[in-house]
């Protein structure tokens, strides 16, 4: 085992997997010589050289659009967004040419591509750098979406991503990349489409993933403390949803309470209410909860920045009323 940050730990699965198969680049705004925005590829163009770690311009379409050709080619790029809201601009040829073309094509192309980068509201980075876009790609059909929460899975995931024939939107929050985490020296690889149950409990299913992971975790030890028993699950792949994790769970505890940054209207949050109220309407014993972030700009003061979130206590409090029946 070794203690490794989360950002090394990215750093640790493209190294690898550059390694083992040299159809594998990285392309996108600063990622060679100055080692990526958060510094996840940093040094790799020594090793593997400036094409396979390729700065390209300021041009986010160009570069998703060419990522796109080089995968149909036999390629397997990755693309790092400097921002994933930067890749609103290309969300052309992620949906469209990414998503669509081995449909489209008949199955003649398949289309392994990584796109992936930091998002999430950080610590008073403004409205812009601040967004949430999971929700934005869901609906694209063609695309597999996972979010990131520890170390372990970062690196396991990304290798299986890379590995994967299909287009991957993989999202990393910007506030989790100095999350420290023990690692094993052996490979690992980490199911794209499989939740992860990360405490058992009876009381209350709680639904969560990336940052929210650690804001629902913090809320458990208060609500441990008072005797609460509540059931976390990481959902780490948004795209597919893993409801054989998530419906036993539902059976079990017949409450759900969902955790998420993504903004409330049209949010995951959004589709997992639908998903589960189909599957599971006759397992519930009160309306599934949304704990989601306002529907607004996200603000640069850091005290309203915070006011847009879901803080543990507000996590706390959902819990305490709808174990004892008032929701």
């Amino acid at each position: 085992m070794s203690e490794m940050l989360m950002f090394n730990a990215l750093r640790a699965a493209i190294d690898e997997e550059m390694e083992r198969d040299p159809t594998v680049l990285v392309m996108g705004e600063d990622v060679g010589h100055y080692g990526g925005s958060y510094k996840v590829t940093k040094d790799l163009y020594k090793k593997y050289g400036d094409l396979r770690l390729l700065d390209t311009p300021i041009a986010e379409n160009s570069f998703t659009g060419m990522a796109v050709g080089a995968a149909m080619t036999g390629l397997r790029p990755i693309v790092e967004g400097m921002n994933m809201g930067f890749l609103l601009l290309a969300f052309n040829q992620i949906a469209n040419n990414a998503g669509m073309l081995r449909y489209t094509s008949g199955g003649n192309f398949k289309i392994p591509i990584v796109i992936r980068g930091p998002g999430g509201v950080g610590r008073q980075l403004g409205a812009e750098h601040s967004q949430r876009l999971e929700a934005y790609f869901q609906a694209v059909p063609g695309l597999k979406i996972v979010a990131c929460s520890t170390a372990y899975n970062a690196k396991g995931l990304l290798k299986s991503a890379i590995r994967d024939e299909n287009p991957v939107l993989f999202f990393e929050h910007v506030l989790l990349y100095n999350l420290k985490e023990d690692l094993p020296d052996h490979e690992y690889l980490v199911p794209l489409d499989k939740a992860e149950i990360v405490r058992p409990g009876k009381d209350v299913t709680i639904l969560t993933y990336s940052r929210m992971r650690h804001h629902v975790l913090q809320a458990v030890k208060t609500l441990e403390k008072e005797g609460y028993d509540p059931e976390v699950i990481d959902l780490i792949s948004l795209k597919p949803i893993d409801f054989a994790t998530i419906g036993p769970s539902i059976t079990k505890t017949h409450r759900v309470i969902i955790v998420e940054e993504c903004m409330k209207t049209g949010g995951i949050g959004a589709e997992l209410v639908a998903s589960i109220t189909e599957r599971y309407f006759d397992e519930l014993d009160a309306p599934v909860l949304r704990l989601s972030s306002q529907d607004i700009p996200t603000p640069y003061n850091g005290k309203l920045e915070n006011l847009t979130i879901v803080q543990p206590p507000q996590i706390v409090e959902a819990v305490q009323k709808m174990v004892t029946g008032q929701v």
